[in-house]
């Protein structure tokens, strides 16, 4: 097969490089981090003006209609730069609900402004005893009168501090961990009843908890019909575990060549540690695995925007193993060969060493993918 990229494709990587190289050095990223949002306002901006938040949003709708394969550059530089933005959980995951689940009115009134980058986003699926399973929703929806009232509570909300709307997952029938009986509501966090419980993670980007009581939703604001949401749950976290997979393989990238780069200068018995074989072998492992996470990426990003399958889910469970397995294997290692200084919070690489091993616990672990795999294998 020819993994070239197109002309487009080329340019797109290139501005979203060239960006994040101008305005994302990591001592503007330790600002970002300690500012009131956690990010980058300006920068989310520019990301707008540029029309990268556009891209993966259909051009009906005011987008570029990209492929999983330009969204799988665009999360490489982000990912390769430590960015804080919510592109992900934002742009891909919540515009991929809206675009899946939404009316032409709801699409209409609202993708043109997260297409712009006015209007951002969050998605709140997870819940506290839920462990990456989507259908086990305790949230709650009951009819009333012109809507819903909601109740319940949501967990690591990323980016849900400063989300426009949140997309919240509610039970409107059945019990927990029915297939049937999960609606998907659009929620201002400004409304009565909503409290968020805001703080950073540990790997930089922030997120909050949702905790909903009786909350009233107008009954314009439920996406789809209810107690259907279940398989466009499914489907769009398949295209976010694919350009999760990317973000995880920038910054595996940056991780390897601070590495190497360490091993050339850093001198012991009068000559560079790269010198010594042992160390040659390890960056040689390291470089295979970072080559197999690669193709595992382009894998996910190619059957991203397929058709829903089992041979689809079954190619992203094994490419979010991979990933993980591959991200947790090189920021250990990048730590083990820089020494202390590895893990000094000056240096990016302690930074990215975080960011790798948090992308392992979201959307699923590489023991969620490998059972899933297992279960798709038997089925088939």
């Amino acid at each position: 097969m020819d993994f070239t990229l197109s002309e487009e494709q080329q340019m797109l990587q290139d501005t979203v490089a060239r960006l994040a190289r101008d305005s994302y050095s990591f001592e503007q990223r330790e600002q970002f981090y300690r500012s009131q949002t956690g990010f980058s306002r300006a920068f989310w901006q520019q990301l707008g003006e540029l029309g990268l938040c556009s891209v993966p949003i259909a051009q009906a709708h005011g987008g570029f209609g990209g492929s999983g394969v330009d969204n799988m550059l665009i999360m490489i530089e982000l990912g390769r730069h430590l960015c804080l933005e919510p592109f992900l959980q934002s742009q891909i995951h919540g515009a991929g609900l809206l675009q899946q689940l939404g009316s032409a009115q709801q699409c209409e009134a609202l993708l043109p402004q997260v297409a712009s980058g006015e209007l951002q986003l969050a998605v709140a699926l997870e819940e506290s005893q839920s462990h990456y399973r989507l259908d086990d929703v305790q949230t709650r929806a009951v009819a009333a009168d012109g809507g819903w009232k909601l109740s319940g509570n949501k967990v690591v909300v990323i980016g849900g501090h400063s989300a426009g709307l949140i997309l919240v997952s509610a039970r409107t029938a059945g019990e927990p961990l029915d297939a049937q009986g999960i609606s998907l509501f659009l929620l201002d966090p400004d409304s009565a009843g909503v409290s968020r419980r805001t703080y950073p993670n540990i790997d930089g980007p922030r997120a909050c908890d949702l905790a909903l009581d009786e909350v009233f939703i107008a009954a314009d604001a439920l996406l789809g019909e209810p107690g259907q949401a279940l398989s466009a749950l499914c489907y769009q976290q398949g295209r976010a575990i694919a350009a999760q997979c990317a973000e995880a393989l920038g910054g595996m990238q940056e991780a390897f060549r601070l590495t190497l780069d360490y091993l050339k200068t850093r001198r012991q018995f009068g000559v560079p540690i790269g010198k010594f074989q042992v160390l040659q072998h390890r960056m040689a492992d390291l470089r295979g695995e970072l080559e197999l996470a690669n193709s595992m990426a382009i894998l996910a990003a190619c059957v991203a925007d397929q058709a829903d399958s089992e041979v689809r889910s079954r190619r992203l469970a094994a490419a979010k193993f991979v990933a993980v397995r591959a991200a947790r294997l090189i920021a250990e290692q990048a730590i083990q060969l820089h020494g202390g200084i590895g893990m000094t919070w000056e240096y990016s690489l302690a930074h990215h060493a975080k960011r790798l091993v948090m992308l392992s616990h979201q959307l699923g672990d590489d023991d969620h993918h490998l059972q899933a795999y297992a279960q798709l294998l038997e089925s088939a």
